[in-house]
């Protein structure tokens, strides 16, 4: 089945394979760092034309600090199968570009603090007058209203803002990050999800709207679980959403080993599978909160028992008894069974980092399974086309 979709450039790069279900949209990408443009990556792997557009310095991204000396490691993994074109919307000429290229869009994500956007003309109002179509989304910090609307957010600042490292601390210990962007991944997930929402919704008004996710939305989301405050309950109360020692890492006779026993079935497999029959029917123990509150006389048990094998052993011990896993390192992951046996991972070529492996995908469909992705781009490496696509639709315009 073709890719080629309405209004799409003449020339994708490597973009064989079936239809997405967002095939024929296309996408104009003003974002930096994690949040906004992983969020067009996962629109891509939809089949959506990605469209990046960075200034003369490029995203910030591209800068971070790699092993890789062509291209920032992140980048190149937040940015599959995108277009990169390199316009200076300071100058007229590419501003020009710029707004024909959102005239004839479906999406435009950007993450200017909300004072930026209208200052170099593409402000929401600006842009619904000349696409009533376009589905706007901004991602920022903290929101288009309030007192740390203008603040730039980054994600373990607003992790750091909103009790998550304060939780991921141990107990009067300090607060402690958690490494990984968890929160500009998971905002990334929420505008994908929002877009093609209002994409969805578009379909029935003919309408395009303005669409908002911010940093410290995804932060507060992700902790639906701890947002419970009772009438009458004071500041400090049990918010931490670990269960009593037992479900969590344990040290083995070599390596780490999560695990996960917080129901009745699971404990007692658990205590079978160590040889503490005894234990798991004991019925001081026989609840989770019990074993919380008993965790300094369990958990010794379990650690001895556990010292006999390693991690790798073990795993295969509990098997589909006991939900564990060996802590692994990410590099175990491209070679995982389980992984391979998903469609994962792929190889991409690069026109200056060279071959490398990465992430193919992360949603699957069974009839618009979605075009093969693409490498992630070098700087400006579609400006020309960009430019000339430009000119097409102009030119289209004037005839009409």
């Amino acid at each position: 089945m073709s890719t080629q979709a309405p209004h799409s450039f003449s020339e994708l790069p490597n973009r064989s394979g079936s239809l997405g279900p967002l095939s024929g949209v296309r996408v104009v990408d003003m974002s930096a760092y994690i949040a906004g443009p992983y969020a067009c990556s996962l629109l891509a792997d939809q089949g959506a034309e990605i469209v990046k557009i960075e200034p003369p310095s490029g995203d910030n991204l591209r800068k971070y600090p790699s092993t890789l000396e062509a291209e920032s490691r992140a980048f190149l993994g937040v940015n599959r199968s995108k277009l990169s074109a390199v316009l200076d919307v300071k100058h007229p000429d590419d501003l020009a570009t710029l707004l024909t290229l959102i005239e004839s869009a479906d999406v435009l994500v950007h993450n200017f603090r909300p004072t930026v956007a209208p200052r170099i003309g593409i402000g929401y109002e600006q842009l619904k007058a000349l696409n009533p179509r376009l589905i706007y989304c901004t991602v920022s910090g903290y929101g288009e209203t309030g007192p740390l609307k203008d603040k730039a957010g980054f994600d373990q600042v607003l992790q750091t803002m909103t009790g998550m490292c304060t939780l991921q601390g141990k107990k009067d210990g300090p607060p402690e990050i958690l490494y990984g962007s968890i929160v500009d991944y998971y905002a990334s997930a929420l505008v994908a999800g929002a877009v093609s929402s209002a994409l969805f919704e578009r379909e029935r008004s003919g309408q395009g709207q303005f669409v908002s996710v911010s940093l410290l939305s995804a932060a507060m989301t992700l902790q639906s679980a701890r947002l419970i405050w009772a009438e009458n309950e004071g500041r400090d109360v049990g918010r931490d959403m670990r269960s009593g020692g037992i479900t969590g890492l344990h040290p083995t006779k070599d390596g780490y080993l999560y695990i996960s026993a917080n129901t009745p079935h699971f404990w007692i497999a658990l205590c079978k599978k160590l040889g503490l029959d005894d234990l798991g029917v004991d019925e001081r123990y026989d609840t989770v909160r019990k074993r919380a509150a008993h965790q300094a006389e369990i958990v010794p048990i379990i650690h001895r028992a556990l010292s006999s094998k390693s991690a790798l052993e073990w795993e295969a011990i509990f098997g589909e008894e006991v939900p564990c896993s060996a802590a692994r390192s990410v590099e175990d992951m491209f070679e995982h069974p389980q992984v391979q046996s998903q469609d994962m991972i792929t190889t991409f070529d690069h026109p200056v980092v060279g071959r490398y492996r990465g992430l193919k995908r992360s949603l699957r469909f069974s009839r618009t399974p979605g075009p093969e992705p693409f490498a992630a781009p070098t700087l400006g490496q579609h400006t020309d086309l960009v430019r000339n696509e430009a000119k097409r639709l102009r030119l289209k315009a004037s005839k009409k």
